[in-house]
């Protein structure tokens, strides 16, 4: 049996951040591009980034009144049981409506109710865990899920070995090649290109430690004019940080957000960023030498594990949070003075690289659909 003339219809649902929701569209990107008539709908969480960006991407999406426990004593926590029951209710309803032959989750609020409900329903389930340490909810979906595509090795300590496939982590198809676009990326953030660059970036958000450690490196910098910073502090910090005598300095670029991701990838002579699963992968194909300094305030440390299973392949340099006002900058520094270390970075990160890891995903997605009989 094919499914050349089955009409099928695929659920995705992930998001919250961008390190859930890119990877979501670029499966269904690679699913389309394989079967141009298959018929899509995501599931996010209502109020997050997935709402706008899956339609801008060409996808239906339907939002779920969910959000995350908070850690902390909070109010917000008292809404949360109410909030589980009622998005499990109507992510019932969806797959039940919806009908699909298969269900693709990639974490975030809406993936744990929607991949429950489809595995009650019967409905093959595929998760796509991002992280070197899997989270809670995907190790809880992975007894009954029908493949579990992963971006690390050792991923058989969390998820059934047989049921493992290792993908890497689907990312934006722009970066893919950015030899032809150095002097493109110059002009676009204003930047000189007979200097070497150093790209800052926090995330989506911005990363106040990573923020804070510019601020205070003033004296560094200054010290350094040979070398340029692209600072993407993040919207909410762009009016605070702006301000600072860092952000004054000739040679360094400070923007809210980032609009062309590639462009900062092919400026960049080494990136420092936070350590999501996204960025990694994303820096893994572009293969430029980092400095990570993971989030602390992420579950069960993830984004250090993250880090740790790129040094331990002499692929990147790790600065702890706490010490990013001291080494960050250094650490940089360091690496664009020393060719040698750079390019051996450069290369080691970029051997770990998957480039067609989102149609190797959309191929064990279409397998599935040949055994579905709804």
């Amino acid at each position: 049996m094919t499914t050349d003339n089955k009409h099928i219809k695929i659920l995705i649902t992930g998001g919250g951040t961008g390190g859930h929701v890119f990877p979501a569209i670029a499966i269904a990107d690679a699913v389309r591009r394989l079967r141009p008539d298959v018929e899509f709908l995501f599931v996010g969480a209502m109020g997050k980034m997935e709402m706008e960006r899956v339609p801008q991407a060409g996808y239906a999406i339907e939002g779920l009144n969910i959000a995350g426990f908070q850690r902390s004593l909070s109010l917000k926590n008292l809404a949360f049981p109410y909030r589980l029951l009622t998005s499990l209710w109507k992510a019932r309803k969806i797959v039940e409506r919806f009908q699909p032959d298969v269900v693709v989750g990639t974490g975030g609020y809406a993936s744990g109710p929607v991949m429950r409900a489809a595995q009650r329903s019967g409905v093959p389930t595929v998760i796509q865990e991002q992280n070197s340490y899997a989270g809670v909810t995907n190790r809880l979906l992975a007894k009954k899920a029908s493949v579990i595509c992963v971006a690390y090795d050792h991923m058989e300590q969390f998820f059934p070995a047989e049921k493992i496939v290792f993908t890497g982590n689907p990312v934006r198809q722009d970066i893919l090649d950015l030899r032809t676009k150095r002097d493109e990326a110059m002009r676009h953030y204003g930047l000189d290109p007979h200097k070497k660059t150093i790209a800052v970036v926090g995330g989506s958000l911005g990363a106040r430690t990573l923020n804070n450690a510019l601020r205070d490196n003033t004296a560094l910098l200054t010290a350094n004019p040979q070398v340029q910073v692209l600072w993407q502090c993040g919207k909410f910090y762009e009016y605070e940080f702006s301000a600072c005598d860092t952000a004054k300095l000739p040679h360094v670029h400070l923007r809210g957000f980032i609009d062309r991701m590639d462009l900062l990838y092919a400026a960049a002579d080494v990136v420092v960023s936070r350590a999501g699963a996204l960025t990694i992968s994303e820096l893994c194909m572009v293969g430029k030498p980092a400095v990570l300094v993971p989030s602390p305030n992420v579950a069960e440390d993830h984004q250090t594990k993250n880090a740790l299973s790129l040094v331990e392949k002499n692929a990147a340099r790790l600065v702890r949070d706490g010490e990013a006002g001291a080494r960050m900058l250094q650490e940089a520094l360091l690496i664009l003075g020393n060719d040698a270390l750079a390019f051996s970075l450069g290369e080691s990160i970029h051997h770990l690289g998957r480039p067609n890891a989102a149609e190797q995903i959309a191929h064990e997605v279409l397998k599935l659909c040949v055994t579905t009989d709804k």
